[in-house]
């Protein structure tokens, strides 16, 4: 897998509609993951979008997700640039310099999910998330 670069949008709660949306503006795939189906069934934000990603047939890809519990929703700052891929070396070697002198919200990690994944914020205030796979085949 070739590593890419998107927006990743944050939702006050209405991430499945807008991702929805999005594939009827764009076209293309739309995956999406549920906060019930990665442990939290039974909780108000089962229903909620954990993870959402549209591939289009142009080649964009946009992510999205409501806000996670204990977070805060903040218009204007609901986006963070995603890096994800199976490079383990190249983007852990983005996540050091994005990080540095950043900070750092989750560090990079091993997840719940399998996949390997940070959020920071750079030394300029721009939310990053790097998430990386394992290696296909």
């Amino acid at each position: 897998m070739v590593s890419r670069l998107n927006p990743y949008i944050s939702f006050d709660g209405d991430a499945r509609q807008a991702m929805e949306f999005y594939k009827e503006v764009f076209g293309g795939t739309l995956a999406l993951n549920t906060f019930g189906e990665s442990g939290a069934s039974g909780t108000p934000e089962a229903d909620k979008i954990m993870h959402g990603m549209l591939e289009t047939p142009s080649g964009f890809t946009l992510m999205g997700a409501d806000t996670p519990p204990g977070m805060d929703y903040t218009p204007g700052g609901n986006f963070s640039v995603s890096l994800s891929g199976d490079d383990d070396t190249e983007l852990r070697g983005y996540w050091e310099k994005l990080s540095a002198g950043g900070t750092v919200i989750v560090p990079l990690d091993k997840q719940m999910w399998g996949d390997v994944f940070g959020m920071c914020s750079d030394r300029f205030g721009i939310s990053w998330m790097v998430n990386i796979s394992e290696a296909q085949g």
